[in-house]
């Protein structure tokens, strides 16, 4: 038989044959009830014998007639037979495509072997012979032999020249001498190289034929690819399709890519991202075209469908030190037919363990603990179909805190700029004025500032990362002469980091580290909303919410001008769906406009659990302060609930 059919066979194990019995998770083994005898059709029982390895046994039973059409009686003995004629062909093929290239089959009827023409009519008969009486007994006899291993892969053009090095290096090419001869693995490698022609920017490359030799003597095989590079392309134009109530040019904006970029799945992957971030988007599909233009560049057809417009939704939080809260959310997604959403949010939240409830009352401080926030957002993309997205949001609420309540509001316009996916820059006219009211006396504030923000995210996933970094830096001058009240300078930069041990994002290291500084004003002059604190779910962990950091009269947080925190988290898979995740945080707010290294920075280890779903993980979080400070009323522990990583 020759060798290439082995790898054909291989393509058919892919295919799963019918499930013919139940059995939850595996744990109870073959649970199939056998077939009755019957006088109208010849029900059979078939045994496989001589292969240990279970994974072979699988691979074989998929492919063969008389497994997968058990419970489908044939009505006579000869349709049985040819059952087993199949099989004679079809086992000897999947055991080539598993890496036995010297194995034999024997498929015996009753206690007759097929072993040539005179037997089939044997074999027949004495299957009708088990009529009305019993189940016909059939056995398949395999003798896998000894498992054959690549040797040596190689690749060639259509004129039988190698391709060069930079084309194709030769660790797609080397063979670790373990590697079973399999089809699969033959395939796989072949997918490899193919797709890395394509990352060099060849659209069309493809393998013309493969040419596997076994070796008998050496139980081995090497195999030999002759490959059709095609030409080198760039990107060319891209049609966007299905946009029927949202203007195409908002689409085309979030597109990054230019007529004569270098071809590249990545580039085409990296195109598809960006446009998930068009919220009136719903499936997203990029099609290449199937030649290349008079410039030599592939056309590209992107299809899109368009959500529903309206978005409802509600969200639920809990911290044991944090307290309950729960928000409410209505979005619509595509307002004017620009791509414009228009999102409201409300938020309630109640202080649950109160530790500062006796305090803020002698300090004077008017507060039961409960605190809510009303915002709308609105973002108009593409302005005039361009990379400029005017964004504009209000608020109004009362925050309440574990030492201090801010009564207030405020407005912010902007224009916000995509240099690309990954990469946007912003200028703000920020407002907002209000009353402060913690342990250090009541501000009455109106901050009026010019601010800029920069924003980079090269990561693969928004709620579970495991791969790129993040980096976020703002600043924003509230000055005396646009009528600010303090006058001050808020300046804050935040980094994380994600780096995966393994290519499936199974052990995961990834670290954060935060800074912020204020300028211009006394502490007591700053409203306390603006200042810095750490602490709760999103900072140093195990310790509240925005409690650490200086102390002022009746031992109540007041908060401080500048802000240093970092975390450090191995996020390890246990499952597919279960993950652990040991972390340790650190951090403190400074009185200070800078960190002042002398002052006591607060740390905290714990470990965390995560449920994955499709959606993004469940995260609870049980956190240990290691450093808890006596009168503080801070807690041994800490848990955490919510969706998505820590950060």
């Amino acid at each position: 038989m020759p060798a290439r059919w082995a790898l054909a066979a291989g393509l058919a194990l892919s295919c799963p044959g019918p499930a013919a019995a139940f059995d939850l998770f595996g744990w109870f083994g073959d649970t199939e009830e056998p077939l009755a005898p019957s006088a109208t059709a010849l029900p059979y029982d078939v045994k496989f014998r001589g292969a240990d390895d279970d994974a072979l046994v699988t691979a074989l039973q998929d492919v063969s007639a008389l497994h997968k059409l058990r419970r489908e009686p044939p009505p006579d003995g000869e349709g049985l037979v040819r059952r087993a004629e199949v099989d004679l062909r079809r086992l000897p093929e999947a055991l080539e495509g598993s890496g036995y290239y010297a194995g034999r089959v024997a498929v015996r009827v009753g206690e007759v072997t097929l072993s040539g023409e005179a037997s089939l009519l044997a074999a027949s008969r004495a299957a009708e012979r088990d009529r009305a009486r019993t189940l016909v007994p059939v056995k398949v006899a395999v003798d896998p032999g000894p498992l054959y291993h690549l040797r040596r892969i190689g690749v060639r053009d259509r004129a039988g020249r190698p391709l060069p090095a930079e084309l194709l290096p030769e660790r797609l090419t080397r063979v670790d001498p373990d590697t079973p001869a399999r089809s699969a693995a033959v395939l796989a490698r072949e997918a490899a190289i193919v797709d890395r022609l394509r990352a060099q920017g060849h659209p069309f490359a493809k393998v013309v034929s493969r040419d596997p030799v076994v070796d008998d003597a050496a139980q081995a095989m090497d195999v030999t690819f002759t490959v059709d590079p095609g030409p080198v392309a760039g990107l060319g134009a891209v049609t966007v399709r299905g946009t029927d109530g949202l203007d195409p040019a908002v689409v085309r904006s979030f597109i990054y890519t230019e007529p004569g970029d270098p071809y590249s799945p990545k580039a085409l992957a990296d195109m598809r991202k960006a446009l998930t971030k068009v919220e009136a988007l719903g499936s997203i599909r990029i099609r290449e075209g199937e030649a290349l233009d008079a410039d030599g560049n592939l056309p590209i057809f992107v299809d899109v469908t368009e959500r529903p417009t309206n978005l409802f939704g509600i969200a639920a939080r809990y911290s044991t030190v944090d307290g309950p809260g729960v928000r409410a959310t209505y979005s619509n997604r595509n307002l004017f037919g620009g791509g414009e959403t228009l999102r409201l949010d409300a938020d309630l939240s109640y202080l649950g363990n109160d530790l500062y409830a006796t305090q803020r009352k002698l300090a004077g401080i008017n507060s039961n603990g409960l605190g809510g926030r009303l915002q709308a957002t609105f973002v108009k993309p593409a302005l005039w179909g361009t990379r400029n997205d005017l964004v504009a949001s209000a608020f109004a609420g009362r925050e309440a805190q574990q030492s201090y309540v801010v009564d207030g509001g405020g407005a912010t316009v902007g224009i916000r700029h995509r240099v690309s996916d990954t990469f946007f820059a912003q200028v703000n006219l920020d407002g907002q004025a209000g009353r402060s009211q913690d342990a250090l006396g009541k501000v009455d504030y109106r901050l009026i500032g010019l601010g800029a923000s920069l924003s980079y995210d090269s990561t693969d996933s928004l709620l579970d990362p495991t791969r790129g970094i993040r980096l976020t830096a703002s600043a924003t001058p509230y000055a005396g002469f646009l009528g600010s009240d303090p006058s001050i300078f808020v300046a804050k930069a935040q980094g994380s980091a994600y780096y995966a041990l393994d290519d499936d994002g199974w052990y995961v290291l990834a670290g954060r580290l935060g800074f912020g500084s204020i300028s211009g004003a006394r502490l007591d002059e700053i409203p306390a909303n603006i200042r810095f604190f750490a602490g709760g779910g999103g900072s140093v962990r195990g310790f509240p919410y925005r409690t650490l950091g200086p102390r002022g009269p009746f031992n109540l947080p007041v908060g401080g001008r500048s802000l240093l925190e970092a975390s450090l988290e191995a996020r390890i898979k246990v499952t597919d769906t279960i993950g652990v995740v040991p972390f340790f945080d650190a951090g403190t707010a400074f009185a200070g406009e800078l960190p002042d290294f002398d002052e006591r920075i607060r740390t905290a280890v714990g470990l965390g659990l995560r449920y994955y779903t499709a959606i993004g993980p469940i995260r609870v979080d049980l956190a240990f302060p290691l450093d808890r400070i006596k009168g503080n009323r801070e807690h041994p522990v800490a848990l955490y609930i919510s969706l998505g990583q820590a950060f």
